[in-house]
């Protein structure tokens, strides 16, 4: 009998089930920008969703705990003067998310832990360094406030968000990037891009480590993402336009480890991975099935386990990080499914007769803290994701101010108007600073 068959394995029998109705999250208007994002973002404490909006760009952000029916009067974060096109979770801070929009700018919002009451207007900070839209927004998977944005300048910039300012950029890819993804530490990021190229890119040195032409034969749009094994995971199409998924070595791009073909549509398949069961789960937009495959170091190395179907098709998912799954259910994965008004949450689980905590089921996660700081990283050090144990559950901490340092801006550009707040107060004579000789209205007043 074929081992492929019989197989051992825990995620063998994984299970996905909708939740209730009234566990659901209705009457979201959820975006209609024709841009293969996922337009939701979750995390413990909040589930956003890009939604429709006028004259601009916006969000939804509500507690994960809020289900129900969403106030059609319920505040947006607006700030963005064109549609939102990408969002992302800070994944060492649960109250802070960073957005990009058609307005070529990126933005990082603080949200507070308590609901919203009027429109959300002021993000922390602004990123403005894209000369066209951006497309995609990433926050680096260990070290605290580096986030990537990635635009259709085709050009790849990772910022400080801690000073608002630039530390790299990359202008390697000719074309539109359609995916980029971090590994497991943060020292490298896989690339799909529009010249049918999948890139392994080392940002500190600024240059393309390895590169493999036309994964899959197909001139649809791609994705990859790296396995904690350091290997990617690629979706794809064929030149008949069958959905492909690959598994690559970047150290030898030129045979793959596995290649799949699944079934004719239309969809970009977006895969979410779960680094602690090694397994993906491929949602495709306009299907309406959750297919999920388990990555092993056996042949055929890239096993299928299951699929969740459903009635309605999906414009988007977001995937819950692995501390915010319920340990007490059994539960490995929720997935968060966007229909055209609303949001449902779908829980994956493994069936299991006992009711004490499965060690084998959950090994210890990425935790909430950083393992190191921006300028450590960008000297060169890597560090893996400091871990948490998820034997008591995880209760997300409060909310954390992120506070951001910026430099003088006046210091650097050419003014002629100078006001007061530009002036080095310590070369004015102590006459001046102490109002003497000054009109008596002007007496202790700066203008800035």
């Amino acid at each position: 009998m074929s081992r492929s068959i019989v197989r051992q394995s825990k995620f063998r029998h994984v299970f996905g089930q909708a939740v209730k109705a009234d566990q659901c999250y209705d009457d979201i208007r959820v975006s209609k920008v024709t841009w293969d994002s996922s337009f939701c973002a979750v995390n413990p404490k909040f589930l956003a969703v890009i939604v429709e909006s006028s004259g601009g760009g916006a969000f939804l952000v509500l507690p994960v705990h809020k289900t129900g029916r969403v106030d059609k009067n319920y505040p947006l974060v607006v700030g963005h003067s064109g549609p939102v096109l990408d969002i992302d979770w800070c994944p060492h801070d649960d109250n802070i998310l960073a957005s990009c929009s058609e307005d070529c700018t990126a933005m990082v919002w603080q949200i507070p832990d308590h609901t919203l009451t009027r429109p959300l207007s002021d993000p922390v900070v602004v990123l403005e360094g894209h000369s066209k839209r951006v497309g995609i927004v990433s926050w680096h998977p260990t070290a605290r406030n580096i986030l990537l944005t990635a635009g259709s300048d085709n050009l790849i910039i990772i910022w400080n968000v801690g000073t608002g300012e630039p530390l790299l950029s990359m202008d390697d890819h000719p074309d539109l990037i359609y995916s980029i993804s971090w590994n497991r530490n943060g020292s490298l990021f896989c690339t799909t891009c529009k010249d049918r190229r999948l890139r392994v890119c080392d940002p500190r040195k600024r240059e393309v480590v390895a590169e493999r032409l036309a994964p899959h034969e197909g001139i649809r749009p791609m994705r990859a993402i790296f396995t904690r094994d350091g290997n990617i995971f690629t979706t794809g199409f064929t030149r008949m336009s069958q959905r492909e998924l690959g598994l690559w070595d970047p150290t030898n791009f030129e045979e793959p480890i596995a290649l799949l073909e699944l079934d004719t549509s239309n969809g970009v398949l977006l895969p979410y991975y779960d680094a602690d069961a090694n397994m993906v789960y491929l949602c495709g937009k306009g299907d309406s099935s959750i297919r999920y495959f388990e990555v092993t170091d056996e042949p055929p190395y890239v096993h299928y386990l299951s699929t969740f179907s459903s009635k309605e098709p999906q414009r988007g998912m977001g995937f819950m990080p692995k501390r915010g799954v319920d340990v007490t259910k059994c539960e490995i994965a929720r997935l968060f499914k966007l229909h055209d008004k609303k949001c449902e949450p779908i829980t994956m689980t493994v069936p299991r007769k006992s009711d004490l905590f499965q060690d084998d089921l959950y090994p210890d996660t990425a935790g909430p803290e950083p393992a190191m700081e921006p300028e450590e990283w960008l000297d060169g050090r890597d560090e893996d994701p400091i871990l948490v144990s998820m034997r008591e559950g995880y209760i997300p901490p409060k909310s954390r101010e992120l506070k951001v340092v910026k430099k003088n801006v006046l210091d650097s550009r050419p003014t002629t108007r100078r006001s007061m707040s530009a002036l080095d107060t310590n070369s004015l004579p102590d006459s001046w600073m102490f109002g003497e000789g000054r009109p008596a209205k002007s007496r202790h007043c700066f203008v800035v």
